[in-house]
């Protein structure tokens, strides 16, 4: 079932996604050669306490961090680690707050140090077809425009949309009814409705979009070993149109 949020809810959770967006531009900041995820982890961990928020994902069906930091060809659900990251590397910073049990869930891709020109059209391609998707976020419009849009305008650039993981409402739970692809058919799926919040959270791969594993249970990386990137926000679907609640732009 898919649960619809009250005016107020939206409230709470636009809160809650302020605080994550101002985390994801501190972490921005941190991001160079020779820093590791760890410092991340640890970093964002305090900064939600001192804030009077928690990092919901953090024992969410045993999962131990705040964040997940996907390194590369890593698709999504990396480990924050020790080893430092190099020259030319891309990070996905995964994370969702709670805050005064409001949810808001936003992952972000950032090079690290100067990066390949194909590297830096993955990026722009992935963080693109983000917005492509929120566009079809319309009263009346289904769920699958969101993943078609998304999907056409991706291979259209000659890369693939991973299958395997997808968006998803949220809030109070971080998953939660309707299921959002990031590929398919227009004019599938439930109808986009009043009071709905979700992600829409596209994983693209310069490579095929086949996934595979890690032996952590949680990690999963590109098959054929090609980079992936990914962004995320959490929208919001009003009677006066979207709110991206965890936009970055809000400070600007």
């Amino acid at each position: 079932m898919i649960t619809l949020k009250s005016q107020r809810e939206i409230e709470m959770m636009k809160k809650a996604g302020e605080l994550l967006a101002d985390t994801h531009h501190q972490i921005a900041k941190m991001i160079q050669p020779g820093i590791t995820t760890w410092e991340i982890e640890e970093f964002v961990d305090q900064y939600l306490k001192e804030h009077g928020a928690t990092p919901e994902q953090k024992g969410y069906q045993g999962y131990q961090f705040a964040t997940c930091a996907s390194i590369n060809d890593e698709i999504c659900h990396g480990f924050p680690r020790k080893e430092p990251l190099q020259e030319g590397d891309i990070v996905t910073i995964d994370m969702v707050v709670n805050l005064n049990g409001a949810l808001a869930d936003s992952a972000w891709s950032y090079p690290v140090g100067k990066v390949s020109p194909l590297t830096q059209k993955l990026l722009d391609v992935t963080k693109e077809s983000l917005y492509k998707g929120i566009e079809q976020v319309k009263i009346g419009n289904r769920i699958g425009d969101i993943g078609h849009a998304i999907q056409t305008y991706v291979e259209a650039q000659g890369f693939s949309v991973v299958r395997n993981f997808i968006g998803h409402g949220i809030g109070p739970s971080i998953h939660e009814k309707p299921e959002v692809p990031h590929y398919g058919l227009p004019h599938k799926g439930p109808r986009i409705k009043e009071g709905m919040v979700f992600t829409i959270e596209p994983m693209v791969n310069i490579g095929g979009y086949e996934t595979k594993m890690d032996n952590n249970g949680w990690t999963a990386r590109t098959r054929d070993g090609s980079l992936s990137a990914q962004y995320e926000h959490t929208v919001a679907v009003t009677k006066d149109g979207i709110i991206i609640t965890t936009d970055q732009d809000y400070k600007k």
